[in-house]
């Protein structure tokens, strides 16, 4: 899976970095390598959210996928 990612210059120093696709998938770093390692975290983060049980009619199926 690939996502396009927007760095921007801290005021504070260093970067923070947003997600646009994923809404609310945001991080920060002090350096781009420690940007990079928070960003792919934020990302699994905000891929792993549980919505909550379901119901599903009898015929439905339910499966995970991994990307």
């Amino acid at each position: 899976m690939k996502l396009k990612v927007v760095v921007h210059e801290a005021e504070e120093g260093g970067d923070w970095a947003e997600v646009p696709s994923i809404p609310g998938c945001a991080t920060q770093g002090e350096s781009f390598e420690e940007l990079l390692t928070n960003l792919y975290e934020a990302v699994e983060g905000c891929l792993s959210v549980d919505v909550g049980e379901r119901s599903l009619s009898d015929d439905a199926k339910l499966f995970e996928i991994t990307v």
